[in-house]
């Protein structure tokens, strides 16, 4: 039984997301108001897991989760992509045209604009999360209310499905990072399956530091799949550049890391982990 810390509730993309990583394994969820809640049950705990969402392909990336990331002190471990689906659901034996409100996370009703376009009749009425507003309605038996939700999170509730698939755009993904205490690494994921690394650092503000970091991961055949540049709070001009790189030599990765520690400043790495 591993113990998952996620953000939101049963039937979140978060809960949906840990299922599937952990698919060989149960699963007993802490579901936590905020992400920061969900690193301080790490620490409270060493043997829980988190997962967090880090970006999106649509919505960017969530920059203040790089931030608690840094901050944790806790280690990458795995990351899984989730393709976000919606569907509209509703208490069992009602049509669509007797609905007249829709409850969802905003940013679930906008990745839906389309489809409540086309449905005018439909009020569309935020709610804190898109679990949350399935689970409202089927606890309060509200008829004539409908949720935007994850099908799964629709059935987890009770609802009925009238309509799958109704974002607007159908290459919609979430990438969610399992994060772990750094005792328990190496119990979470064998090095030998090791062929992605996040890392973390600052620059010397000098002409073409950043570029000479980047030749020589070149030089040494390492991928880089992702930069996110955050500034440093009360460092004018300075930031701290988050690095994600894809690697098929272990060897070659920890020669390149020696070879840009001397180019960096406060050089982490925050996991090393199989890419999906």
């Amino acid at each position: 039984m591993k113990r998952i810390a996620i953000q939101g509730r049963r039937g979140s993309f978060h809960d949906i997301a840990a299922h599937q990583y952990f698919h060989e394994g149960q699963v007993q969820l802490i579901c936590c108001s905020t992400f920061e809640e969900v690193f301080a049950s790490i620490h409270r705990d060493p043997t829980v897991i988190g997962l967090v969402a880090i970006e999106n392909t649509i919505a960017g990336s969530l920059l203040h989760n790089y931030e608690l990331l840094r901050a944790s002190g806790t280690t990458i471990v795995g990351e899984h992509k989730l393709h976000i689906q919606h569907a509209i659901s509703c208490l069992p034996g009602q049509q669509l045209d007797s609905l007249t409100e829709v409850h969802s996370h905003p940013v679930a009703l906008m990745q839906c604009r389309d489809y409540l376009a086309a449905h005018p009749q439909l009020k569309a009425v935020e709610a804190e999360d898109t679990a949350g507003s399935a689970e409202d309605i089927s606890l309060n038996h509200r008829m004539g209310w409908a949720s935007i939700c994850h099908p799964d999170a629709a059935r987890m509730y009770g609802l009925e499905v009238l309509e799958d698939h109704i974002e607007d755009n159908k290459h919609n993904y979430t990438r969610f990072l399992v994060v772990s205490d750094p005792r328990k690494a190496d119990f979470l994921r064998p090095l030998e399956t090791v062929n992605k690394a996040s890392l973390v650092f600052s620059l010397p503000h000098e002409e073409g530091s950043l570029s000479k970091v980047l030749t020589i991961l070149s030089f040494y055949n390492i991928n880089l799949t992702k930069i996110q540049s955050l500034p440093v709070i009360g460092h004018e001009w300075e930031y701290l550049f988050y690095v994600d790189v894809t690697f098929d030599n272990l060897t070659r990765y920890r020669q390149s890391i020696d070879a840009i520690i001397p180019l960096t400043k406060e050089l982490r790495i925050l996991g090393e982990y199989k890419g999906q």
